[in-house]
């Protein structure tokens, strides 16, 4: 049985596998304590995680309590989420002597920091094709 020329593309579309569908990630971000600028959320996968070029970012206005910052079009796979709140509105997190934060930092799964960064498996969730929820609370290191 042969197959007709016409078929190929389709058969050639066939079989490519489908595209994962990427879906926003809440990031409810507790522990707000000043509505002076703004919330940062980075979403990283693990070789980018505690670097300034995660893939994956958005930014909300404070909001005194919790605020909710929509993180959109992220594809399935495992991340961590590192926020902070810019105070100051100079897009990076500010800093004392010896590198301690003087902006209030936190981390998806609310991993511990131990006189140092949290470790991406502390930090880790997976997200898959459908839009989620996180929670994490800010914490003031100074």
């Amino acid at each position: 049985m042969s197959t007709p020329l016409a078929l190929f593309p389709l058969l050639a579309l066939l079989a490519v596998p489908a595209p994962s569908q990427a879906a926003a990630i809440d990031v409810a971000v507790t522990n707000v304590t000043s509505t002076r600028g703004r919330i940062h959320v980075d979403i990283c996968p693990q070789e980018k995680f505690l670097k300034e070029d995660c893939p994956y970012s958005a930014e909300a206005p404070a909001t005194i309590g919790t605020t909710v910052v929509t993180v959109p079009d992220v594809p399935p796979g495992r991340y961590a989420a590192q926020v902070f709140h810019d105070r100051n509105g100079n897009g990076k997190v500010d800093r004392a002597l010896f590198g301690i934060p003087t902006e209030p930092l936190g981390f998806s799964r609310d991993a511990p920091v131990h006189m140092s960064p949290p470790k991406f498996a502390d930090a880790a969730f997976d997200h898959g094709s459908e839009r989620q929820r996180i929670t994490l609370a800010l914490r003031s290191f100074l």
